[in-house]
């Protein structure tokens, strides 16, 4: 089980300075905190900050441990209810490019 410290990191690294997102998007985990992406910015930046969002995906930090290792699809866990998204879908489906 990774911290919210952990996953922020790992976020960044992976995002890199331009990740061609243009865009922010909120992680939201419920009680477990939460992960902003500010792909608009140059460089990008990660931060643990609640802020308003252009794409909010709401799901549990275990989830989303699962989808990011492989073990859990992503169409799947938004079929099932396990993740939800409000706001731009298309940035969702970009992050998967970035994250899978």
């Amino acid at each position: 089980m990774a911290t919210l410290e952990e996953i922020t990191a790992g976020m960044a690294e992976r995002l890199g300075d331009e990740s061609g997102l243009d865009a922010t998007i909120k992680f939201d985990f419920g009680d477990d905190g939460i992960v902003f992406v500010d792909g608009a910015s140059s460089p990008n930046k990660v931060s643990n900050e609640d802020l308003d969002a252009d794409c909010t995906i709401r799901m549990s930090k275990d989830d989303f441990e699962s989808m990011v290792a492989g073990d859990l699809d992503a169409t799947t866990a938004f079929m099932m209810g396990k993740l939800k998204i409000e706001g731009n879908m298309g940035l969702a489906m970009k992050l998967q490019g970035i994250l899978g």
